[in-house]
């Protein structure tokens, strides 16, 4: 109810031995990443702003839906693991809680990268500032798990041909893909399902499962298994049929 409502739920209090206090806290709309107004786009989602002070990993609806997909693809014989989009690097910290391998995360905030290299200072870890637009200059090589949560529905990337591309070029015979797919907005700190979409005063889903079902048409073709889990953030995991 408090989520419908917009707003928090403070820690209760016990009147007496038959009744609780629930307080409900109304949320600041406007204090949202989504409003932000900073000047350069490379750190919209840099160490300064609203968006860093989330932590993915304290939500109990996206980690149990994440560890699930990590699960699925077999993480422990994952060797080499590409991230898409890392920011403060949440999804490494799950990563790094079961193996050691080495892992390389792209993002073009050039604060977010320092905060998440002094995380994980092992030499497994690679982390580098570029447009993931711009991957290809980057002569990485193949990977056997590509993840991308919340990265690549991102405007200023044509989604379709970049991820088509993303499975021929950067991925083994045997990789696996996890992809996050926001059906959800923060507003004041607070998950909230639904993701608002242009031009509609509610949430309106069609956009997010175009992108859902293309995905998992064009992997099943090319011989992957395909689950599509989560509720918040929507998980597409595929592994290849066969290995």
């Amino acid at each position: 109810m408090a989520e419908l409502l917009y707003c928090r739920v403070l820690t209760p209090v016990q009147i007496d031995d038959n009744i609780i206090e629930i307080t409900l806290k109304k949320l600041n709309i406007q204090n949202s990443f989504h409003n932000s107004n900073i000047d350069d786009k490379t750190e919209k989602y840099g160490i300064n702003s609203k968006f860093f002070s989330i932590n993915k990993n304290e939500e109990p609806t996206f980690l149990l839906a994440y560890k699930r997909a990590l699960d699925a693809v077999r993480i422990n014989s994952r060797t080499d693991i590409l991230n898409l989009g890392i920011n403060r690097a949440d999804e490494f910290e799950l990563i790094s809680n079961i193996n050691k391998n080495r892992l390389v995360g792209i993002d073009h905030s050039q604060s977010a990268l320092d905060f998440a290299k002094n995380r994980f200072k092992a030499r497994e870890y690679l982390f580098i500032k570029e447009d993931i637009n711009k991957i290809d200059r980057l002569n990485l090589g193949k990977f056997d798990l590509i993840i991308s949560i919340g990265t690549l529905q991102t405007p200023s990337i044509n989604f379709k041909p970049f991820f088509m591309s993303l499975v021929q070029n950067y991925l083994t015979d045997d990789g696996a893909i996890i992809l996050g797919f926001p059906n959800s907005r923060w507003i004041d700190c607070e998950l909230i399902y639904g993701a608002k979409a242009p031009n509609y005063a509610y949430s309106e889903m069609s956009l997010v499962f175009n992108d859902v079902i293309f995905c998992k048409k064009y992997l099943q073709q090319k011989k992957f298994r395909v689950t599509i889990t989560g509720r918040e953030y929507i998980f597409l995991t595929a592994t290849k049929i066969g290995y």
